[in-house]
């Protein structure tokens, strides 16, 4: 599978006193980048929420911190399938400056209705995040 790319820059406001990239502001690169994601595979998140009620949250995040990011460094985040359950997502999410892994991470997400009950990943929505595009 190929993996989705999202670039991003790092800007002075997501740096350190120590002018490195604050490391939770990786968090916020993967989320960005997981909402590119989807709404590349046709999935609109708003719709879902309106129509069907279902929303996606963060279940776990397992994250390596490899090497740091600086002011001004352009970025990629790589997003790519793991596995898909009836209401499981897992993704695997690389930050990348070039060639060089700066973060590595393993999120889980799962789908809930609006009230935070578990809710199936939705026929359509499945066939869409399983297909040949990510």
């Amino acid at each position: 599978m190929t993996p989705h790319k999202f670039q991003t820059r790092v800007y002075y406001e997501d740096t350190d006193l120590a002018g490195i990239v604050y490391y939770a502001n990786y968090l916020k690169f993967i989320e960005r980048a997981r909402t590119e994601w989807v709404a590349s595979l046709g999935v609109d998140q708003v719709a879902l929420k309106a129509e069907q009620g279902i929303v996606f949250a963060v279940r776990r995040v397992e994250a390596d911190y490899l090497r740091p990011a600086r002011f001004a460094d352009d970025l990629t985040v790589e997003t790519k399938l793991q596995s898909l359950g009836g209401a499981r997502i897992v993704l695997e999410q690389v930050v990348m400056r070039g060639g060089e892994r700066l973060f590595a991470s393993v999120v889980t997400l799962v789908c809930l209705t609006e009230d935070a009950h578990a809710a199936r990943l939705p026929v359509e929505v499945r066939a869409r995040l399983s297909g040949p595009l990510h």
